[in-house]
């Protein structure tokens, strides 16, 4: 039996218009006109609502929409029947699906997905199967390609506040295509491995964005006696492993959890809760106090033989955190726990007199909320639901990412109930006259363009290899092509950019034109190789190459300067020079390129002072 299950699914924009209409697709920072909304859930053709629909709607919360001009039109705000789908999209979602050895669908059908967290004005998200059966292979195993769709991208999310949420449009409707593995993959590291791999195949076909924001990954993940838990909208493929050990460590600290309460006999809990705020009024708790003084009220509810599995004492058993997790998501800042408590102001006494209201035993626990009546009572009965579910094991559920590798709650898994038939838009026929066109003419794929950049521009496998993987091959071709430039754009890329972040340099502000605009002012010797880096920090800064080398004093120097430079760091140590003679060339080297950095190539610089050496010791 294997320790881990996993599935990804890889979600990539498409460079292309958006998918239902003519608008560019580009995110932009204007505002544009406002509208606001509310959603509800609606039935699925079979007569089901969506557990995770229902659970968004009982959050109550109100969304307003900011359209950009010429990034968003009628069809985003849901006043106009989409469009027929993009050519350019469907084109590239084929060409992918081949690339997969995947098998198409005869027609191409849309469906409605229903979202009413507010990232779809229409409270549903447009998505079509285009093929089914694919696999590729990564270190010698088969992984399988369960379906590959193409789909609309959600609106922009830029500000959340109490129950509000403000999404901006210019997202909304970017063609996506969406990959979904089978759940083939059974070692953290491979999971990565698996993203990257995807990814490369999906930029061999050159249609697709680059950059923050523009791939995202879901992951699916389950242990044995756990349950399939989908971590949504990882960003960043170095934290893949990291997110799929958390959440091993997660399942099987709830599985522990499940066995303890069974040991001990316990029931589920009524959902019932009790008003303490008379116990309570003179607390020197701050939250405590600031909610009763604005009118709110302390319930509380007894947790019968959960004591301990709250938050165990070597912090490993944490179900409080995830009571919390779901507390909050019906609008309160958070809840206690009797396994945390005494503290956060609340002292042993106040623990003493609720345990001795509830009548609880040592093994007992209990679990806090102080608030206004409508969200504290919402809120507790949702922490209580959660702990009833530690009964049963792992619940199905779909998490958010954090920065830091772990995951919160978000809402439960969807199912079935959540897709219906899409009536605005015609199913898209498939001939096959059309897919042998594409399979003939397929874009090249990793191992080739490896092959290709090592023998074209006399880089090493492994510098090759990292490029692709990495996204960078595309450019490096386009900056690399000028003499002795591709050695220079390999360095940058794999060992620059890496320095660069360890410096806290933000890379993603180094856009293409950014970095093809330092490249053309070296090709030109407008400075020298060893200053790039220096210029391409100043340019994630902010600055235009101009500006950059104004910053770091770079203009080049010409060979008549640089000679009297190093006549006169000779001169300065004449007795060393005639005593170590041309030996004094490599201790010279570290004073002289003080001096050039940045203005004279540092070759160029050292054959010129070895010239001024021999011309000094023979006079």
């Amino acid at each position: 039996m294997h320790p881990v299950t996993c599935g990804l699914e890889v979600h990539q924009q498409l460079d292309t218009r958006k998918l239902f209409c003519s608008c560019r697709s580009q995110l932009v920072e204007g505002q544009g006109a406002r509208f606001v909304r509310r959603l509800r859930p609606t039935q699925s053709e079979l007569g089901e609502i969506d557990r995770a629909a229902l659970a968004q709607a009982e959050r109550g919360m109100r969304f307003t929409y900011q359209a950009p001009p010429d990034v968003s039109c009628l069809v985003e705000a849901d006043e106009e029947p989409p469009h027929a789908a993009d050519a350019e999209a469907v084109q590239a979602a084929l060409i992918v699906s081949a690339l997969l050895g995947c098998q198409v669908m005869d027609e191409v059908h849309f469906m409605r997905k229903i979202v009413i967290d507010g990232s779809n004005t229409s409270g549903f998200q447009r998505t079509a199967l285009v093929a089914v059966d694919g696999a590729l292979e990564v270190n010698g195993r088969r992984i399988g390609i369960a379906s590959l769709c193409l789909e609309e991208d959600a609106a922009r999310k830029v500000d959340a506040k109490d129950r509000e949420v403000t999404y901006r449009l210019d997202r909304l409707g970017i063609p996506l295509i969406e990959i979904a593995t089978a759940p083939d993959m059974h070692d953290p590291e491979e999971v990565r491995e698996v993203a990257q791999r995807l990814g490369s195949i999906l930029r061999s076909t050159r249609m697709v964005k680059r950059g923050l924001g523009t791939i995202r990954e879901d992951l699916n993940i389950s242990v044995p006696g756990g349950a399939r838990v989908e971590i949504k909208g990882v960003q960043d493929l170095g934290l893949l492993p990291t997110y799929v050990r958390t959440e091993m460590e997660r399942q099987h600290a709830l599985i522990e959890i499940k066995r303890l309460l069974r040991e001990r006999g316990a029931t589920p809990v009524p959902p019932a809760v009790r008003d303490v705020t008379a116990l309570l009024r003179d607390s020197r708790s701050k939250v405590l106090r600031s909610a009763l003084t604005k009118g709110g009220k302390a319930l509380c509810a007894p947790l019968p033989l959960f004591a301990g599995t709250l938050r165990s004492a070597d912090g490993r058993l944490r179900l409080g955190a995830e009571m919390a997790q779901h507390a909050r998501s019906r609008g309160v800042a958070g809840i206690f726990h009797s396994d945390e408590l005494p503290g956060y102001g609340i002292t042993a006494e106040e623990v003493q007199a609720l345990r001795a209201e509830l009548r609880l035993g040592e093994r007992d626990a209990f679990v806090l909320c102080a608030d206004m009546a409508d969200r504290a009572e919402p809120a507790l009965l949702a922490a209580l639901a959660r702990a009833n579910q530690a009964l049963v094991g792992v619940p199905e559920e779909t998490r958010d990412p954090l920065p830091d590798g772990t995951s919160v709650y978000s809402r439960p898994l969807p199912g079935a109930g959540r897709m219906y038939p899409e009536t605005d838009v015609p199913p898209i026929l498939i001939e096959p006259e059309r897919l042998a066109g594409i399979r003939a003419a397929l874009p090249e794929l990793p191992e080739a363009r490896i092959a290709r950049l090592v023998g074209e521009y006399a880089i090493n496998e492994q510098q090759a290899r990292q490029l692709v993987r990495d996204g960078y091959d595309e450019l490096f071709e386009e900056v690399g092509r000028g003499k002795g430039m591709a050695a220079v754009a390999a360095r940058t890329f794999l060992s620059t950019y890496p320095e660069l972040q360890k410096e806290g340099v933000d890379l993603e502000a180094l856009s293409d034109a950014k970095v093809r605009e330092a490249f053309a002012a070296l090709s030109a010797g407008r400075f020298a190789k060893e200053a790039l880096p220096s210029v391409l920090r100043e340019m994630a800064r902010g600055a235009d190459v101009e500006g950059a080398m104004a910053a770091l004093g770079l203009e080049a120097m010409d060979q008549g300067d640089a000679v009297h430079i190093l006549d006169a760091i000779i001169a300065e140590r004449a007795e060393f020079v005639r005593e170590k003679g041309e030996g004094a060339v490599g201790p010279l080297m570290g004073v002289a390129m003080k001096e050039l950095r940045g203005k004279v190539d540092g070759k160029a610089a050292a054959d010129l002072l070895r010239e001024r050496v021999r011309v000094f010791l023979e006079g």
